[in-house]
């Protein structure tokens, strides 16, 4: 008997459009119109930014809400996803832009401490090995509210307890000392993994300041106040973990993580690839099929479809990008792993209807896949 084709459907995002799992669904849709006998299996996948919750609760794992306050303090919810003693915290599910009332964004007084609610949580609940997507962030605190949250005190020349619940750059210039007494006892245990796709340092030209935080609203003012505050706090913690790559990641959340918590940095994609258990999803693969908004040169960086890319190639599978748009030439989509790249823009070049007709667009990418590929 002839066995039956078995196609692995595993999209990122298609920002402002689609979830990862939808962008799957609509694939998945096509694919079975064109190949009913074909078998498929959706694995939706992240890169450390938003998306990596609905990309592991999609594979199974647990998904918790939890009460965590917003990026300015606002009563809020988040989620994480949890199997076993592992948790995967989203910081864009709890303090991202996204979070924001009303997407007012609020350079100067958004924080991290939503994040470390949500982590103590995960802690609380048995979680031993944190892996924290880091994406989307609203706040350039250098992981000073995740700190505070988690029972780090921040402390000025007086001995006196500072908050940022006013100004996080100020708060930042005015810190001299931490007490980590009342860290969350599980910090010194627990291993602490940064799903990063960027490799910013926390300072200078290329920080999280300087790239970054025109993104969140700050003014030129702003921007050299939360660098002055930044500067002061790598002091606090240590300078050398302000020069590890990442550590500018979200504000500058990485270089906190890593001075306080003891973190590894890694690629996000691999991280969600090898916890996804990947390799053995592809084992019997016939292609691989992967994707996000846009396909370009940041993708070859670390994004997701590359790295999924890299994972099909070692299986020795073919694998094909379905994309919202690309701006890499044939050339450099073959050299990035891909036996084919489908653009939604090839079948409606206006980018607003692509967007809002997204699912529909996929399902016929899809069934062109079936046809041309099974």
């Amino acid at each position: 008997m002839t066995r039956r084709p078995l196609v692995v459907l595993a999209p990122d995002k298609f920002k402002g459009s689609l979830s990862a799992p939808e962008v799957a669904a609509a694939l998945g849709r096509g694919i079975a119109r064109r190949a009913p006998g074909a078998r498929v299996r959706c694995v939706p996948v992240a890169d450390g930014g938003d998306g990596m919750v609905d990309a592991f609760a999609a594979a199974g794992w647990k998904r918790v809400e939890v009460a965590a306050p917003g990026p300015t303090g606002e009563a809020s919810t988040a989620v994480y996803a949890m199997r076993g003693d592992t948790a995967v915290v989203e910081l864009a599910a709890a303090v991202g832009v996204v979070k924001l009332p009303g997407g007012r964004l609020d350079p100067l007084r958004a924080s991290t401490f939503g994040l470390g609610v949500v982590i103590g949580h995960a802690l609380d609940a048995g979680a031993r090995e944190i892996v924290l997507g880091l994406g989307g962030s609203a706040s350039t605190d250098g992981g000073a509210g995740m700190l505070r949250a988690l029972g780090l005190r921040l402390l000025d020349r007086d001995g006196q307890e500072l908050d940022g619940d006013v100004d996080v750059a100020a708060m930042l210039e005015r810190v001299v000392s931490v007490d980590r007494a009342g860290l969350h006892p599980a910090v010194t245990t627990a291993l602490f993994t940064l799903a990063c796709d960027v490799d910013n340092p926390l300072l200078g030209p290329a920080g999280a300041v300087a790239v970054y935080a025109p993104q969140k609203g700050a003014t030129a003012r702003q921007m050299a106040k939360l660098e002055a505050g930044l500067t002061n706090w790598a002091a606090v913690l240590g300078t050398g973990y302000a020069e590890i790559s990442g550590a500018g990641a979200a504000g500058g959340t990485g270089f906190g993580v890593l001075a306080v918590l003891g973190a590894q940095v890694r690629s996000g994609i691999d991280v969600v690839l090898e916890l996804l258990e990947f390799a053995k999803l592809v084992d019997e693969a016939t292609l691989v099929v992967t994707g996000e908004g846009s396909l370009d040169h940041q993708s070859m960086h670390g994004k997701a479809p590359v790295g999924v890319a890299a994972a099909a190639k070692r299986a020795r599978v073919p694998v094909i990008a379905a994309v919202g748009r690309t701006l890499l030439s044939p050339g450099e989509i073959r050299a990035a792993g891909f036996a084919a790249c489908y653009p939604l823009s090839d079948l409606e070049p206006d980018p607003a209807r692509s967007i809002s007709a997204a699912a529909a667009l996929l399902e016929r990418i899809g069934e062109r896949i079936a046809l041309e590929h099974l």
